[in-house]
Protein backbone atom coordinates (compact mmCIF):
# COMPACT_ATOMS: atom_id res chain seq x y z
CA UNK A 1 0.00 0.00 0.00
CA UNK A 2 1.28 3.44 -0.89
CA UNK A 3 1.99 5.88 1.91
CA UNK A 4 2.02 9.67 1.89
CA UNK A 5 5.40 9.30 3.65
CA UNK A 6 6.91 7.87 0.42
CA UNK A 7 8.39 10.61 -1.77
CA UNK A 8 6.84 9.21 -4.96
CA UNK A 9 3.37 8.97 -3.41
CA UNK A 10 3.70 12.45 -1.88
CA UNK A 11 4.73 13.90 -5.27
CA UNK A 12 1.90 12.05 -7.02
CA UNK A 13 -0.71 13.38 -4.57
CA UNK A 14 0.73 16.89 -4.83
CA UNK A 15 0.49 16.80 -8.64
CA UNK A 16 -3.05 15.44 -8.54
CA UNK A 17 -4.09 18.18 -6.12
CA UNK A 18 -2.54 20.70 -8.51
CA UNK A 19 -4.69 19.27 -11.32
CA UNK A 20 -7.93 20.13 -9.54
CA UNK A 21 -9.75 23.26 -10.62
CA UNK A 22 -12.99 24.97 -9.60
CA UNK A 23 -14.54 23.32 -12.65
CA UNK A 24 -13.60 19.76 -11.62
CA UNK A 25 -16.71 17.59 -11.48
CA UNK A 26 -17.36 14.54 -9.32
CA UNK A 27 -17.66 11.16 -11.02
CA UNK A 28 -19.76 10.02 -8.03
CA UNK A 29 -21.02 11.47 -4.76
CA UNK A 30 -22.65 14.70 -3.71
CA UNK A 31 -19.73 16.96 -2.77
CA UNK A 32 -18.49 19.67 -5.06
CA UNK A 33 -14.73 20.01 -5.53
CA UNK A 34 -14.28 22.68 -2.85
CA UNK A 35 -16.24 20.63 -0.32
CA UNK A 36 -14.12 17.59 -1.17
CA UNK A 37 -10.90 19.52 -0.63
CA UNK A 38 -12.14 20.81 2.73
CA UNK A 39 -13.31 17.28 3.65
CA UNK A 40 -9.82 15.92 2.88
CA UNK A 41 -8.29 18.42 5.29
CA UNK A 42 -10.21 17.08 8.29
CA UNK A 43 -8.50 13.70 8.88
CA UNK A 44 -5.07 15.29 8.38
CA UNK A 45 -5.90 18.03 10.87
CA UNK A 46 -6.90 15.35 13.38
CA UNK A 47 -3.75 13.32 12.80
CA UNK A 48 -1.60 16.44 13.23
CA UNK A 49 -3.35 17.19 16.52
CA UNK A 50 -5.07 20.34 15.26
CA UNK A 51 -8.59 19.03 15.96
CA UNK A 52 -10.26 16.40 18.10
CA UNK A 53 -13.09 13.94 17.58
CA UNK A 54 -15.67 12.72 20.05
CA UNK A 55 -15.53 9.08 21.00
CA UNK A 56 -18.50 7.08 19.65
CA UNK A 57 -20.77 5.09 21.93
CA UNK A 58 -19.49 1.68 23.02
CA UNK A 59 -21.40 -0.38 20.44
CA UNK A 60 -20.45 1.86 17.53
CA UNK A 61 -16.85 1.87 18.74
CA UNK A 62 -16.69 -1.93 18.66
CA UNK A 63 -18.14 -2.01 15.15
CA UNK A 64 -15.75 0.64 13.82
CA UNK A 65 -12.66 -1.01 15.29
CA UNK A 66 -13.54 -4.21 13.43
CA UNK A 67 -13.22 -2.42 10.07
CA UNK A 68 -10.17 -0.30 10.90
CA UNK A 69 -7.77 -2.38 8.77
CA UNK A 70 -9.79 -1.45 5.67
CA UNK A 71 -8.59 2.11 6.14
CA UNK A 72 -5.01 1.27 5.16
CA UNK A 73 -5.08 -1.96 3.16
CA UNK A 74 -4.73 -2.27 -0.64
CA UNK A 75 -8.45 -2.78 -1.25
CA UNK A 76 -10.06 0.36 -2.75
CA UNK A 77 -12.86 1.99 -0.82
CA UNK A 78 -16.35 1.67 -2.20
CA UNK A 79 -17.87 4.69 -3.88
CA UNK A 80 -20.39 6.61 -1.81
CA UNK A 81 -19.38 5.36 1.64
CA UNK A 82 -21.01 7.37 4.44
CA UNK A 83 -18.97 10.13 6.06
CA UNK A 84 -18.70 10.91 9.74
CA UNK A 85 -20.80 13.95 10.57
CA UNK A 86 -17.64 15.80 11.70
CA UNK A 87 -16.30 15.42 8.16
CA UNK A 88 -19.48 16.42 6.33
CA UNK A 89 -18.78 19.79 4.73
CA UNK A 90 -21.43 22.40 4.08
CA UNK A 91 -19.58 25.70 4.13
CA UNK A 92 -16.18 26.40 2.62
CA UNK A 93 -13.88 29.27 1.85
CA UNK A 94 -12.85 29.88 -1.76
CA UNK A 95 -11.58 27.01 -3.88
CA UNK A 96 -8.06 28.47 -4.00
CA UNK A 97 -7.81 29.04 -0.23
CA UNK A 98 -9.10 25.53 0.54
CA UNK A 99 -6.70 24.03 -2.00
CA UNK A 100 -3.79 25.96 -0.49
CA UNK A 101 -4.77 24.81 3.02
CA UNK A 102 -4.88 21.17 1.92
CA UNK A 103 -1.53 21.54 0.15
CA UNK A 104 -0.03 22.97 3.34
CA UNK A 105 -1.50 20.20 5.53
CA UNK A 106 -0.23 17.46 3.20
CA UNK A 107 3.22 19.03 3.27
CA UNK A 108 3.18 19.34 7.07
CA UNK A 109 2.11 15.70 7.37
CA UNK A 110 4.82 14.56 4.93
CA UNK A 111 7.46 16.41 6.96
CA UNK A 112 6.80 13.97 9.81
CA UNK A 113 8.12 11.07 7.75
CA UNK A 114 11.48 11.06 9.51
CA UNK A 115 10.32 12.24 12.92
CA UNK A 116 9.41 10.36 16.06
CA UNK A 117 6.28 12.48 16.45
CA UNK A 118 3.45 10.73 18.23
CA UNK A 119 0.18 10.23 16.44
CA UNK A 120 -3.13 10.30 18.29
CA UNK A 121 -5.24 7.28 19.11
CA UNK A 122 -8.25 7.52 16.82
CA UNK A 123 -11.44 7.66 18.91
CA UNK A 124 -13.39 5.71 16.28
CA UNK A 125 -10.86 3.14 15.12
CA UNK A 126 -8.23 2.83 17.84
CA UNK A 127 -4.45 2.97 17.68
CA UNK A 128 -2.56 3.16 14.40
CA UNK A 129 1.15 3.14 13.70
CA UNK A 130 2.84 6.01 11.89
CA UNK A 131 3.04 3.80 8.78
CA UNK A 132 -0.68 3.04 8.95
CA UNK A 133 -1.50 6.75 9.26
CA UNK A 134 0.69 7.38 6.19
CA UNK A 135 -1.17 4.69 4.26
CA UNK A 136 -4.60 5.90 5.40
CA UNK A 137 -3.80 9.46 4.40
CA UNK A 138 -2.69 8.39 0.95
CA UNK A 139 -5.72 6.11 0.53
CA UNK A 140 -8.21 8.81 1.58
CA UNK A 141 -6.70 11.42 -0.76
CA UNK A 142 -6.46 8.90 -3.61
CA UNK A 143 -10.12 7.92 -3.12
CA UNK A 144 -11.36 11.50 -3.35
CA UNK A 145 -9.00 12.61 -6.10
CA UNK A 146 -10.20 9.63 -8.13
CA UNK A 147 -13.76 10.77 -7.33
CA UNK A 148 -12.89 13.99 -9.17
CA UNK A 149 -11.06 12.38 -12.05
CA UNK A 150 -7.49 13.26 -11.14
Amino acid sequence: MKSIFDADAYNEISERLGSLSPESQAVWGQMNVTQMIKHCQKPIEFTLGKTTLKKPNFLMGLLLKRVSSKLYNDEPWKKGLPTAKEYTIVETDTFESEKETLKSLINEFYQRKDSDAKFPVHPYFGKFTKDQYGQMTYKHLDHHFTQFGV
